[in-house]
């Protein structure tokens, strides 16, 4: 599935090039319009800018990431509170809820550009991006977590923290493995086993952290996508005794989990039960509303967590203004963190910090050139540069893990040098 995805969207971003050429329905412009920018820029006037977001705030499953939609309103009202961009306040819509279903996402963002008429969509978080193809096509600015296909090419469509899905060219983020290594004194001698759900996804994860982990040092003795994708396993012994006896007879000095909770708490506990000891980790157990119960934190407990930003726990200036902004945006109330929210937020930042550099007469135009020329420092996920972003991650990350009920940092936030994918 990934690489026809990616074949697509590349052949989107041509099909964009040479309709540039022959409709003003896809710069970005309404038909007719003269004078300034602020008169003919789609969403643009002489005091605002529109913005609108697609996100996954329901789904069939339950799972929602809606507090994506806050962090973004939290970024755009500091914005707003500190003069607008260049005098021009951020009309946020909030986010179209595309209940995870593509042909939803692919309506809500027919609306937001035809309807609503939008000049940029950010944020986009969901697990299905089929608009995509629509908005790279109609030359709208987009920013979301770069964790589908579709954020790695295409010329209008942004990663917040780069393309985190590698393509033949680019490179690998190294943070998970030199991490883990650094948590075990070294990878020096030290076995990994890699375990992912039986999907295209599982199939790629199992490939690049392979890959990665190999790259650090490691030994990878067990790297499968075999875990069913569609129903959590009721029985987690099968997995268990392969990994428990994959390092030539003995357990793996790590195990590594590229599944969501479910997955993992099944998996962790019944490794737990077992007698194993080495370190656990995945990519997704950073949330505060996973201790609300004994069950699952017992489960996760000593989990260490990928990040791809700055921990909540960090002391920095950034993280500061960060809680303060969402505090803000809730009304003035204090709200559990969750990474959903710094999703939205830091997919606002890169617009702003994009727009804020494309001048005084914002068009399409403006803001590509000044994406291709944009890089800065220090930023809650690092240091950002594009349009290197739009094929490699930024590099950066940490570890935390949930100990005696709460999170720690085990491994601070650091940008790492890339490895090239293979």
């Amino acid at each position: 599935m990934l690489r026809p995805i990616r074949t697509l969207a590349a052949a989107a971003a041509a099909v964009a090039l040479v309709s540039a050429c022959n409709s003003a329905s896809t710069n970005g412009t309404s038909p007719g319009g003269s004078g300034s920018a602020a008169a003919t820029t789609r969403g643009v006037t002489a005091d605002s800018i529109k913005v609108g977001g697609i996100v996954s705030m329901t789904t069939a499953g339950g799972y929602s990431k809606k507090d994506t939609d806050l962090g973004a309103k939290a970024r755009y009202l500091r914005a707003n509170a500190e003069g607008g961009v260049h005098g021009r306040r951020i009309e946020y819509l909030g986010a179209e809820d595309d209940g995870q279903d593509p042909a939803k996402n692919m309506a809500a963002a027919r609306k937001l550009v035809q309807q609503d008429k939008v000049f940029a969509v950010s944020p986009m978080s969901s697990v299905t991006f089929s608009g995509a193809d629509f908005l790279e096509q109609e030359r709208v600015p987009t920013f979301g977590w770069g964790t589908l296909p579709a954020f790695c090419g295409p010329r209008h469509i942004y990663g917040f923290n780069g393309c985190l899905v590698p393509t033949p060219g680019g490179t690998l983020n190294q943070t998970w493995p030199e991490g883990i290594g650094r948590i075990l004194g070294g990878a020096d001698g030290k076995s990994v086993a890699v375990i992912a759900n039986d999907s295209d996804a599982g199939k790629f994860g199992i490939r690049t952290f392979q890959q990665g982990f190999t790259s650090a040092g490691f030994t990878v003795s067990y790297a499968k996508a075999s875990v069913p994708g569609t129903a959590v396993p009721s029985d987690w012994s099968a997995y268990v005794k392969e990994i428990l006896s994959s390092n030539g007879g003995k357990a793996p000095d790590a195990v590594v989990s590229v599944m969501q909770t479910p997955n993992n708490i099944g998996l962790f506990t019944a490794l737990k039960r077992s007698g194993y000891k080495g370190l656990l980790s995945d990519p997704t157990d950073y949330d505060p509303g996973l201790l609300a119960q004994d069950a699952t934190r017992q489960a996760l407990d000593g989990v260490h967590v990928l990040l791809q930003f700055q921990p909540f726990e960090s002391d920095t200036p950034d993280m500061a203004r960060f809680k303060a902004d969402i505090k803000a945006a809730a009304g003035g109330k204090e709200v559990p963190l969750n990474m959903h929210m710094l999703t939205g937020y830091m997919s606002a930042d890169l617009f702003l910090a994009i727009a804020q550099k494309a001048g005084k007469e914002l068009t399409v135009e403006s803001f590509q050139a000044a994406a291709q020329g944009f890089s800065d420092t220090g930023t809650l996920v690092g240091d950002r540069a594009l349009p290197k972003g739009q094929k490699d991650s930024f590099g950066c990350g940490a570890l935390v893990q949930l100990k005696n009920g709460a999170y720690e940092v085990s491994v601070p936030f650091k940008c790492y040098e890339p490895i090239p994918f293979k």
